[in-house]
């Protein structure tokens, strides 16, 4: 249960319809089977007696053999540290409610009824049921006091996020869903213990289904199904087991099966973003049932994604990475139709130019603007080598934008004499050539009535790896929300769909090392590496996002990204650049208070105008000392 993780399980067991005995066994050997430290265990609705029964529901025979298993769950489950949820008809007086027992080491920790009773195509529940109302029914059922209430909380102690509500299957469908009355009222996680029919289509619409709610509520959602043992008569169940967490998928069962499906979800992610969302409200309180769980440190089995900014369906990268240029011209787009005049960007022939470059031509395509009013200058100095230059004068023809050449290493010796700079390849050397090459951009800019492009990337920010006044400035900057990871597979993307020449200057762009070519290369090959100066940026990406997005601690991002870079990174490398990226991200906000406008893309942004908002000069200390603890 560290760091916010709880196991959870859904669980599907093949049942005998009216044989409560027999489910009741298989419902205990089902919970055994568990896999260890998981927190809860959700079955479908009715499992105890099956949900097909019928007429067979008026029948004291079958309400009393199903009090009994109940009885006998509690009895072999007092070993089992896990809530248990088992569906199960209750009686209350004249009544007969449809309900979820809620298990506990062997104590009946409540039981909560269905809100919503179908009564429609192939089913019929309000002819058997009672639906559940706002008052609560004290009771003794199985052997045990208790209390029957759908507006009730169950609350883990010693993993306070843990905090469980609990609803029936139409309550999911129905408009009105108690799930958020629930979450309102503090519920993280949701449990839905259901008998959804099989037909055409339904499976995609169901998932659909909880994924939207789980992201409506900020929540982890756990649907339990019915299966192959209910499949009686005219009704076919499938055991479409889901867990999601807050819109995503985290684990799906195969259909037309039984058994148990688990994953771990992430209590902390959900309150963050709960924290944040000043949309999400705390508008209700319910009673709440406490009960304990150890605090474990788990063994993670969903996947942790080395590459978070990518979509987790890997066919959806094309159509992703169409999204984000679009995203990107119309951004500029607009700037350009406000401003008007031509468009001037430094093309140095590596990605983010390259990426820069590509946003440009489809804001003036969009614009019916002429491609010749985009002005790519290339600019080379001490460090720039031939095949760069090259790429950068191939793309900018292929294009049919106008090119120039401005070789600047004079303007760049002269002004460092001015200062009388001793000559040595340090930080002034180097910011000295980024700094004449924005001027030279601006200038320019200024004798065309143009617009000077930005080129700098969301990594390069994060990191504040750009010359201050120098590449950090521009009039627009389209790439300042995309992850250096990303742009790389959106050029990849547009050299695959360009071809030609196009395409082979961009496919030699992707494979060049990433480099600023600041210092002189050797034997006329790069000499400077930026991945080797401040790490790989595949590790300063993961990072990034989960502590912007999630507000992760250096402790937790590193176990995280041990997992998700697991055979690649040792863990002291991944160690030593989590170091880097938390001190360079704190002392380099200042480059980010200042930044220029830039489209917003995805989910993580460090403008300071809307997503990102934070000190100049906020100490880091608490973040090290984290890291420094691992």
């Amino acid at each position: 249960m560290k760091d916010g993780f709880v196991r959870v399980a859904a669980a599907t067991p093949k049942i005998r319809v009216a044989d409560c005995v027999y489910n009741a066994e298989q419902i205990v050997d089902m919970a055994l089977s568990a896999p260890s430290n998981t927190a809860l265990i959700v079955f479908p609705e009715l499992c105890v007696t099956g949900y097909t029964c019928g007429d067979l529901f008026f029948q004291p025979a079958l309400l009393s053999a199903a009090e009994n298993a109940v009885g006998d769950i509690l009895n072999r489950t007092t070993d089992i540290n896990a809530l248990i949820l088992i569906g199960v008809p209750v009686v209350v007086r004249s009544s007969i409610y449809n309900c979820a027992a809620v298990c506990w080491r062997g104590k009946l920790l409540g039981l909560v009824p269905k809100s919503n009773l179908p009564s429609h195509a192939e089913f019929n529940e309000s002819r058997y049921f009672a639906p559940a109302t706002d008052d609560a029914e004290e009771l003794i059922y199985a052997g045990q006091y208790t209390e029957m209430n759908r507006n009730r909380i169950f609350k883990c102690r010693t993993v306070p996020d843990f905090r469980l509500g609990v609803e029936i299957c139409e309550d999911l469908w129905s408009s009105s869903q108690p799930s958020q009355k629930l979450a309102e009222a503090g519920a993280t996680v949701i449990a839905n213990l259901a008998a959804s029919t099989e037909s055409i289509g339904k499976p995609d619409y169901r998932r659909h289904l909880v994924n939207m709610q789980s992201a409506r509520l900020i929540c982890a959602y756990i649907f339990a199904n019915s299966g192959h043992g209910e499949s009686t008569t005219d009704l076919v169940f499938s055991g479409h087991n889901i867990i999601s967490e807050n819109g995503t998928t985290l684990c799906e069962s195969n259909r037309f099966t039984t058994g148990l499906i688990y994953s771990e979800i992430d209590l902390k992610h959900l309150a963050y973003d709960r924290h944040r969302m000043t949309t999400f409200t705390n508008s209700l309180t319910m009673p709440e049932v406490e009960f304990d769980l150890p605090a474990t440190e788990l063994d993670l089995s969903r996947k942790i994604k080395p590459e978070p900014f990518m979509p987790d369906d890997i066919s959806l990268l094309e159509s992703r990475c169409e999204e984000i240029l679009n995203i990107q011209s119309t951004g500029l787009a607009k700037r350009l139709e406000h401003t008007g005049g031509c468009a001037v960007i430094g093309l140095s022939g590596g990605l983010d130019s390259a990426l820069a470059l590509l946003v440009t031509i489809r804001a003036f395509d969009m614009l019916n603007k002429p491609r010749e009013d985009i002005h790519a200058v290339t600019m080379p100095c001490f460090g720039t080598t031939g095949r760069t230059l090259n790429n950068a004068r191939t793309l900018a023809k292929a294009c049919k934008t106008t090119l120039h050449e401005i070789d600047i290493t004079n303007a760049v010796t002269q002004h460092l004499s001015d200062i009388e700079h001793n000559g040595s390849f340090d930080t002034t050397y180097e910011n000295a050539q980024a700094r004449e090459r924005t001027q030279v951009l601006m200038d320019l800019a200024n004798s065309l009535d143009g617009l000077v492009i930005g080129t700098g990337d969301l990594s390069e920010t994060a990191l504040g790896w750009s010359t201050y006044n120098g590449d950090h400035m521009s009039m627009y900057s389209v790439n300042i929300s995309v992850p250096k990871t990303l742009v790389r597979h959106v050029v990849s993307y547009e050299a695959r769909r360009l071809g030609g020449t196009t395409g082979a200057s961009l496919t030699d762009i992707l494979i060049t090392p990433v480099s600023p070519e600041l210092i002189p290369p050797e034997n006329g090959v790069i000499s400077q590496k930026t991945e080797q100066i401040i790490g790989p940026y595949e590790l300063h990406d993961f990072f990034l996002y989960h502590f912007v997005r999630f507000g992760d601690s250096p402790k937790k991002i590193y176990r995280l990204a041990c997992y998700a870079f697991d055979g690649k990174y040792g863990k002291d490398e991944i160690l030593n650049w989590l170091k880097v990226f938390c001190r360079r991200f704190f002392s380099q906000q200042f480059k980010r208070s200042c930044m220029p406008d830039g489209p917003r893309v995805g989910s993580v942004s460090l403008s300071p105008r809307s997503d990102w908002r934070m000190p100049s000069d906020a100490d880091a200390a608490v973040w090290l000392a984290d890291i420094e603890n691992i």
